[in-house]
């Protein structure tokens, strides 16, 4: 099979179902910046290999795969794999309970950073909630599966913690936040 196949030269591009877009469409956006994301957990991988966290991020990788398959596929198309459920989000939450147990409770605002793999999966972080906000613009334009949104919300707060995590597996302290005096 070849890598190319010539037919985006023209700026369009193939939904699941063979419908033709432009490649700026928003739902086309939207699930590119979710492989963006999946992107941006293969450099955490990459940087932690074998860490605690990287089989959960391989799942996650995983699901960010189930959803990006969701978002190529028209609406009334059946999509193509099984798709993210609330067991997907029960895990996360659960996971995330689970690592909190280990941190200091946060009594500030803290700087994306510290280790190399939290300081990247701050950058994953921010990236998701750019994914969420243009899906929540695609579901007010075409309607989306509610749990679609839900689950990257969940997925944000839990690069938040999984970035503090990081920190903590690697004996980095997060750096507060310090605002400075009113003048």
């Amino acid at each position: 099979m070849k890598i190319y196949t010539k037919t985006g030269d023209a700026g369009e591009t193939g939904l699941w179902g063979g419908a033709r877009v432009p490649k700026d469409d928003l739902r086309i956006r939207t699930y590119g910046t979710v492989d963006e994301l999946n992107a941006a957990l293969g450099m955490v991988l990459a940087e932690s290999p074998g860490s605690v966290l990287a089989s959960r991020l391989v799942r996650i990788q995983g699901e960010l795969f189930r959803l990006g398959a969701e978002l190529a596929t028209p609406r009334g198309k059946d999509v193509a794999t099984a798709l993210v459920e609330d067991e997907d989000i029960a895990l996360q939450e659960r996971e995330i309970d689970e690592m909190e147990k280990v941190l200091p409770p946060l009594k500030t605002f803290i700087l994306p950073g510290g280790h190399r793999a939290a300081a990247s999966l701050h950058l994953a972080r921010t990236i998701c909630r750019r994914a969420e906000r243009e899906l929540v613009t695609l579901n007010r334009a075409e309607p989306q599966r509610a749990l679609a949104i839900q689950y990257l919300n969940r997925l944000s707060d839990y690069l938040f913690v999984a970035a503090r995590f990081a920190n903590h597996q690697a004996g980095v302290t997060d750096v507060p936040w310090v605002a400075p005096a009113k003048k």
